[in-house]
């Protein structure tokens, strides 16, 4: 119910301008396929060191015992890998081992298929001879169907199903089927982790935290290159973005390095904001520059804007108030050679606004025509907050406005719980900017983050009539905020200025 509700809202989110009324079936469906990755259940995406989710077990039907670890294993706390083992009972044929990939050939859609068990195993008693395991799921009677019969007789093979004894150990097991065998039945089993690098990270639930250090052991046991696990301990509520942590298990090295869109990145991930989720969200806005092009990451992080932009050969103004962030920002400035093309910044956003960005665009946006290839990007990627920042464009600049074609543009992230998301954050927007941004805004679902919890980014160009402030004709002095009528700019249209 929770995932159709998600492609409901989904679906209801203005991807599009919203200008736009109609949307064609065509559309909704590469909607659907574009998200396909944010739909847990609906698609699967796999993406190194992003997101993964342990794989689910095929309940056997039949005998749901049948690869399940030993059931002495629930309620443990330390991990006891012995204490998995258990011997099950599986049907098997015995072959000459000449004809051994010819039987494989032939039943191979009752031969057993699980990862990590052999199909083939010694006959201690015959060493000419193989046993053949096949799948309990499909021959839980331990006989053969009448055609796999016909088969075997074609090969010389007595059709008679033998009983095998079939060791299970700790390594045969998947993550998931250790884990739900561990905690209580009927209880939630964790899913997924975020990869940072070498680092697995968790949010786990308060049911599970009496066996924390064995889900993280597991972790590092059934995903190579996994060498530290941590937990969220609090939510993410700081001046700085960061979170409390424990490690659960493996080294304490919070030091990693990670690789977005061919970009490499080292951070300490205990001191700065890393979420590898948001990677195809970088990806799209960096799409979206020109060479040439001015961007002012406002909350930077690490970089992942600001690098791939000043790659793209764009001019990068980079800022985030966290004086860590700040450093390996730096840092990653000269890890990938474009510490020249990036001035990086540690302030508060609204002092960036107000101090750089305001002097950069007073200098650059009067020399604006309408030729100008030059577009200005300003990137607010500060969920919980950014909205409430837009206020600081309203009069941000005293003259004449430029080009409607040079008006920077804004892509301001914001969480909302509301039914329509996209109207929540619009209206959420130009309550903060004055105006109206009705048919020259867009809104895009950037990830589901909670089951009433989305993420989205609103992009606009800035309106003219409140990025500036105009002087009045008598006596050129600047307008007051509320200007008498006569002195006000002329309004701004999604199309231009209005006659």
């Amino acid at each position: 119910l929770w995932r159709l509700g998600y492609c409901a809202r989904l679906l209801k989110t203005n991807h599009f301008r919203t200008a736009a009324s109609n949307t064609s079936f065509p559309a909704v469906w590469m909607l659907l396929a574009q998200y396909s990755g944010r739909i847990p259940g609906l698609f699967v995406v796999v993406k190194k060191n992003t997101f993964f989710t342990m794989p689910e077990t095929v309940e056997d039907k039949a005998n749901p015992e049948l690869y399940l670890p030993h059931p002495g294993v629930r309620g443990m706390t330390l991990l006891n890998r012995e204490a998995f083992k258990r011997t099950v009972v599986v049907p098997a044929l015995k072959v000459k081992k000449e004809i051994v990939n010819s039987v494989l050939k032939s039943l191979k859609q009752s031969v057993l298929q699980r990862p990590g068990l052999k199909r083939v195993v010694e006959d201690p008693e015959d060493e000419d001879s193989r046993f053949v395991i096949l799948d309990p799921h499909k021959l839980p009677e331990f006989s053969l169907g009448e055609s796999e019969q016909q088969v075997l007789k074609q090969l010389s093979v007595h059709p008679e199903v033998s009983k095998y004894n079939l060791e299970l150990t700790y390594e045969n097991f998947k993550s998931e089927e250790i884990l739900r065998a561990v905690l209580p039945e009927g209880q939630e089993v964790t899913s997924g982790f975020s990869r940072v690098g070498h680092i697995a990270h968790l949010n786990l639930r308060d049911h599970q935290l009496p066996y924390r250090h064995l889900i993280g052991q597991v972790i590092i046991d059934k995903n190579p290159g996994i060498t530290c696990v941590v937990n969220k301990t609090n939510i993410i509520d700081s001046t700085y973005r960061n979170f409390e942590m424990e490690v659960l298990a493996g080294e304490s090295n919070l030091v990693t390095k990670v690789k977005e869109n061919n970009i490499a990145y080292e951070l300490d991930f205990s001191k700065v904001y890393w979420n590898p989720r948001l990677c195809t969200e970088h990806g799209r806005i960096v799409e979206l520059l020109k060479a040439g092009d001015v961007l002012f990451d406002v909350f930077a992080g690490i970089g992942p804007f600001a690098i791939p932009a000043a790659k793209k050969k764009c001019r990068v103004f980079a800022n985030d108030l966290n004086p860590e962030s700040y450093r390996w920002l730096l840092h990653n400035c000269k890890l990938n050679k474009v510490d020249t093309k990036i001035k990086a910044f540690n302030m508060d956003g609204r002092d960036f606004l107000r101090g750089p960005v305001r002097e950069e665009l007073s200098k650059e946006l009067p020399l604006v025509n309408g030729e100008q290839k030059t577009a200005f990007h300003i990137v607010m990627n500060l969920p919980a907050l950014a909205v409430e920042f837009l206020d600081v464009f309203r009069h941000l600049l005293v003259g004449e406005p430029c080009s409607p074609a040079g008006l920077p543009t804004v892509h301001c992230y914001g969480f909302s719980k509301h039914s329509n998301p996209a109207k929540d954050i619009q209206e959420r927007a130009e309550a903060s900017l004055g105006t109206s941004l009705a048919g020259r805004c867009s809104t895009f679902l950037v990830r589901n983050v909670a089951p009433n919890k989305e993420m989205l980014c609103i992009s606009f160009q800035i309106p003219a009539d409140v990025l500036y402030k105009r002087p009045c004709p008598d006596g050129g002095k600047e307008q007051a905020s509320h200007v008498p009528v006569g002195c006000q700019a002329p309004p701004f249209t999604a199309s231009g200025w209005s006659p």
